[in-house]
Order: structure tokens, then sequence, then C-alpha cells
């Protein structure tokens, strides 16, 4: 809080200081209202009377623009607050990776910025008021007791005694909160993860098992939110209930000393007027101390949500190796050669997949018991199968390096809400000549016509008006236009047809000519047009060649080859079946 405070000071302070201006405005009031009246009452109609109305004109002025003007001030430091507090939510979870998902529920995630965000920002547009309030009080109480001491004491104790009895609702008050919100995470969660396996549970039934579990956390969300809503409920009757019965006691001690002769009837008005207006501050700080407690607990759940690390520390501190070096996985034997298309092969496709997930290091292996950021830099290296990029170890360059040289496109691609050149032009180099010539290399001519506008037109969400393979396709443009050194795909056209497949196939063999390309895929078609194939067993390469090469080799009886042969006929076959 203190971290988002010290981002927008400059309007926090400009909301304070009219805050303060338009609260002494309102504070004056009374004090003008009971001179207007003593001097009516002595003199009648006069200059006097005429004067105070004027001044009595002058401060409706100016709280009328410090009204207008704070409010908007006000809505500005809340959403302000909010949204940096959603754009830092969002960038660490960016930075951090797979290792956010392995912390904390998906749910938990989205509910701190769809909820946590905002109930901080309140805290921001609750502060001019809280300040106002304050100095206004310190203000009141100087010409109270100028008045009347005794009347000036009872009504500056009174209210904070009766400020004190209701906060003895708060803790309570926000037990029940925290309670609420955790119950809520868990709801969202449930719901997302039902949402995308929806089509799993269809297929064993066990749709009815999750509703059922929906159902029931859903019921403790609510139960939740009843009590919440009781306290609350208790909070705001009180809030009406024993300012109203203090402003009674006011005027009643307040009439026998006028009727006394100890104060005017012009200050038992100001009188009433104090005590009315300090009901305001009284509702303000009120209302701030429940802000404070339900911001409270959102910051602890955006701490909580940034207290997660990313699973790959950036170590680095050497120079990135010049173009055209070599990316060798001591672990595989793997070699991607400068320039090369290669292709790699495995029974396991997951296990070419982690490979390159390796050499790009999106992640390292980190051994059980230890946490990622816990080893010295000489051991991670180790744990990570040291990657050698060129002469340098790839944990020995800064991250910023790598991802800029190295990309990675993985197999279930993310698309996002959004223009469609945003979100194939994710590093904003590209002309609309460079976008079309992307989508014309990976064959996705017709995601233009299956999104209204084409080119100039809008993502949906997840792409979902998209079918799998435009998306495949559509992720496979976006990492050609990244124009990157060293292009890792996985698996990129495994949801397109055999004709498809086999442009693709060749227009990536035209479009990467010179640079290195590993691309993880089983299809003789991908395999027929590659410079070399890698085929790895047991997490280790254990043939190389080109495919025709191996597929000859396995007619001489090589292991190895033979091993390969069966994949990629299983891979035909299968392929077949699904087409």
């Amino acid at each position: 809080m203190w971290w988002q405070t010290k981002r927008q000071w400059g309007v926090l302070v400009g909301a304070v200081i009219v805050g303060i201006i338009g609260a002494v405005c309102q504070a004056a009031v009374p004090f003008v209202l009971g001179r207007a009246i003593d001097g009516g009452l002595e003199h009648g109609l006069s200059p006097s009377l005429l004067r105070w109305c004027l001044i009595l004109a002058g401060i409706g002025a100016v709280s009328l623009f410090t009204g207008a003007f704070g409010h908007r001030l006000d809505v500005v430091n809340w959403l302000r607050a909010s949204l940096n507090t959603s754009q830092l939510i969002g960038h660490h979870v960016t930075r951090t990776g797979s290792a956010i998902t392995r912390e904390l529920p998906t749910g938990e995630v989205v509910a701190t910025v769809a909820s946590d965000a905002l109930r901080l920002g309140e805290i921001y547009a609750q502060a001019a008021r809280l300040l106002g309030g304050i100095v206004t009080y310190i203000l009141v109480a100087v010409v109270l007791l100028q008045s009347s001491v005794s009347l000036g004491v009872a009504v500056l104790i009174g209210l904070p005694v009766v400020a004190g009895v209701l906060a003895l609702l708060v803790r309570p008050l926000q037990r029940r909160q925290a309670l609420q919100r955790e119950a809520a995470g868990r709801l969202t969660t449930l719901g997302a993860d039902t949402v995308s396996g929806l089509r799993i549970l269809r297929g064993i039934g066990g749709e009815e098992v999750f509703a059922g579990r929906y159902r029931e956390q859903s019921q403790k969300v609510r139960a939740a939110g009843t009590a919440v809503a009781q306290t609350q409920s208790t909070l705001d009757a009180l809030q009406t209930l024993l300012p109203g019965l203090f402003l009674a006691g006011v005027v009643w001690y307040g009439a026998h000393l006028a009727l006394a002769g100890e104060i005017t009837p012009g200050q038992l008005v100001t009188f009433y007027g104090y005590a009315a207006y300090l009901t305001q501050p009284l509702r303000a700080a009120t209302q701030a101390v429940q802000s404070g407690t339900r911001a409270v607990v959102a910051s602890r759940k955006v701490i909580k949500v940034l207290q997660v690390t990313h699973d790959v520390p950036d170590t680095g501190t050497e120079t990135a190796p010049p173009a055209g070096s070599e990316l060798v996985d001591s672990d595989s034997g793997l070699v991607a050669h400068p320039g090369q298309l290669l292709a790699v092969v495995s029974a396991d496709p997951d296990a070419s997949a982690e490979i390159l997930a390796r050499m790009a290091r999106q992640h390292d292996r980190v051994e059980p018991g230890e946490q990622a950021g816990s080893v010295d830099q000489d051991d991670q290296a180790e744990q990570a199968g040291e990657v050698r990029w060129g002469e340098r170890r790839l944990t020995d360059v800064p991250l910023a390096q790598v991802r800029e040289r190295i990309v990675l496109s993985e197999a279930t691609p993310a698309l996002f809400t959004g223009p469609l050149t945003e979100e194939l032009d994710t590093r904003e180099q590209a002309d609309r000549a460079d976008l079309e010539a992307a989508l014309a290399t990976s064959d996705a001519g017709d995601v233009l016509d299956s999104i209204p506008d084409g080119l100039d037109g809008t993502m949906t969400e997840k792409g979902r008006s998209l079918s799998g393979g435009q998306r495949q396709r559509v992720s496979l443009a976006r990492a050609l236009l990244t124009e990157a050194e060293i292009l890792l795909l996985v698996e990129p056209t495994s949801a397109v047809d055999a004709h498809t497949e086999a442009r693709i196939a060749g227009n990536l063999t035209r479009a990467r000519a010179g640079r290195t390309t590993v691309v993880v895929s089983a299809s003789p078609l991908v395999l027929d047009q590659v410079d070399e194939v890698a085929f790895v067993s047991g997490g280790r390469v254990e043939v190389r060649g080109g495919h025709r090469d191996l597929l000859e080799m396995a007619e001489a009886g090589h292991p190895g080859a033979l091993a390969y042969r069966n994949v990629v006929s299983r891979a035909t076959a299968e392929q077949e079946v699904a087409r």
C-alpha cells in the first residue's frame, strides 16, 4: 500500500488538499449560520446580516466546486490504485511463468485481480475525506471550546466514544470478510477448473460430481457472505442510531444552556450544526476503517501472489554469444547447429518438448526438496542439464537476451483477446506486409475469413471463434514474426490436415532458411522437409540423419533407426485415423 501511495502521491495530495478545503467550508456553515442568526435577532435586516449571508453563499459556491472536483480526484485515485495493482499482478504472473500455477490456484489469482485490486483502491478514494475530517475536527474543537467549555467537551468527547463503540465491530467484520474472500477464491478456482475440463468431464460422466462440488462451495460462499452482511448491517444501523441519540442529547443540553443565558440562540444553532456535521467525519472515519480492513485483507492476498518467485531466476551476468552459435543440451546430447532445420522425434512427444523447454530455459530442473533460486549459480547449470550456447552456459546469459534470441512456441498456444495485429506482432516490429507474409507461411489465410474485418479485426478470448488448427497456425505465425535467431517449435502442425501440413512444412523451410529452427514432430510430411532428424530414446539422442537415410538404416537393421521407423509409422497411422 505504501508502494502504491508513492506511485500516485501527486493526485493523492491534490485530492487531500481539495478534501480539506471542502471539509473546512462545510464546517464553517454552522459558525456563519449562528453568527447570522444572532446578528439578525439583535439588529434585524442589517448590513451585518447581509454580509454573513453573502459569506454563506460564497462558502456554498466553494463547497460546490470542491465537491465536484474532489469526487473526480477520489475516483481517479481509486481507479489508478486498482489498475496499477492489477497491472502489477499481471506483469508478475507473466514473469513467474508456470510457477504461479504450482503455488496458487488459478481462481485465487483471478480473484486477486477481479476483486482485491478494487478493494485496495478504495482506501485511496477515502483518504481525502478522512484527512479532511480530521483537520475540521480540530478546527471545530477550538471553536466549540471558545464558545462553551462544557458543551464543547460533551461534543468532542461524545463523538469519539460513539466511534469507539462502532470500532468494536470492525475486527469481527474483518475476520468474516477474510473468510468470505477465501471461500470466494476457492469457488472461482473450482469454476475455472470445471470449465477448463468440461469436455473431459462429459466424456467420463463426471459433470454431476463437479456440479455438486460447485453447488456445495457456492453455498459456503453464500453463508460467509450472509455472515459479513449481518455484521455490516449492524454496523450501518449503529452508524445511524448512535449519532442520532448523541445529537438529541446535544440539543437537550444546549437548550438548557440557552435558557440559562450561558449561550446565545445562534450559538445553540452552531453547536447543533457542529454536532450534526461532525457525524460526517465520524462516518468518513468509519468508512475508512471498513475500507482499510478490506484493503488489508486484499493487500495480503496481493502480496501472496507477488511472493511467488520465478522458477528460472535471472542469474546471467555474461554477454550472449555471437550470432551463429550452436545450442547444445548436454542432458540429451541434442545439438542445434547454426542455420539448420532440425526435427526431434521421440516415442514420447513430451520428452522431446521437455528438451526444447530446457534449451529455451523455460524452467530449471530443481532437485526434490529444493526451491527455485535456492541453489547457487555454479550448481544451477548442472541441475538444468547444462545447456550450452556457443561458449556460454545458458544460465550465465541474462534472461532478457535469452528471450530475445531464443523463442519457444509450445504445442498448446495461448491466444488473448485484442486486435489480431497485436496478437501476431508481439514485438511491435512488423508492418502489414510482414504480417501477411507470416500468415501465408503458416497457411493461415482462412483465419482472416473467420475474423470480422480480417487483419484489422479483433481476436476473441482464447481464439474461441477459431478451430484448433487455426489457433495453431496463428500461433506459428506469431512465432515466425519474432524473427528469432533460434526458433523452437513443439508440434506446430498436429491439428491440421495432411495437405495443409505439407504446405506449412515447405513454407517453413523457405521462411527459416539460414536460421536455426528445431521442430518437435513425428509427421513424415514434416520430417521429409527438414535438414536432419534426431531420434530421442530414454532421454538421449540415439541416432541422427535425414528422414530417408534413417528409413534406409532401418531396412539394414540399425536398432535406433528401427525404433525411429516404428514411431514414425505409428504417428502416421494415428494421423490417418484422426483425419
